[in-house]
């Protein structure tokens, strides 16, 4: 069984963001799908520095999805003790990372201009996406959706990356080119800012 870690974090001083949906929308899917019971989902909200560590070592997932708000080469951005914005800097999130490289094989940071901790992560993570610019909330998740629908039938994380892009796509969204993936399978993929 693949354990899928989702962190959320949406600080009261940030904009609100619909990270519930996002994460209703990957357990209905994850719900019908072929082979569900291969995957169990964990989900934890509000998180701050110390959750997240304390969320991959009490976990051990194969697969981490973060949601919520990016800043681009400051870091990623989750709560404080006080519910506010607190940045964890990329060169923190490539060391911690760094010490489940035996154990996560794929890492989805949706969350705007992550690409640069997706760079950092994938120094130690075979599989990792990324957003390249600022990404809405509508695209965000059917990026997702479209991600985890592919995985629940079994096709592999290219697959399912190329699955989102078209669930992005087929909603006439204009922004399946903003997820980027780092794999250790495929040539890099071109930024676009």
């Amino acid at each position: 069984m693949k354990k899928i870690l989702v962190l959320s974090a949406n600080p009261k001083n940030t904009v609100k963001l619909r990270l519930d949906e996002e994460v209703r929308e990957i357990q209905a899917g994850l719900e019908r799908a072929k082979i569900r019971e291969q995957f169990e989902i964990i989900t934890k909200w509000a998180v701050r520095p110390a959750d997240l560590r304390r969320a991959l070592l009490d976990h051990q997932p194969e697969i981490v999805h973060f949601s919520g708000h990016g800043e681009g080469e400051q870091g990623l951005v989750l709560e404080d003790d006080h519910g506010q914005l607190q940045l964890v800097s990329t060169e923190s999130l490539g060391r911690l990372f760094r010490l489940f490289q035996d154990k996560i094989e794929c890492v989805l940071l949706n969350a705007c201009y992550s690409e640069a901790q997706a760079e950092a992560i994938f120094q130690h993570i075979n599989y990792v996406v990324g957003m390249n610019k600022a990404v809405g909330d509508r695209a965000a998740i059917k990026f997702a959706v479209g991600f985890y629908d592919a995985l629940g039938a079994g096709r592999t994380y290219e697959d399912a990356y190329e699955f989102g892009r078209i669930a992005i796509d087929l909603e006439n969204i204009p922004e399946s080119a903003t997820p980027v993936l780092k794999s250790r399978n495929l040539p890099p993929t071109p930024s676009v800012i």
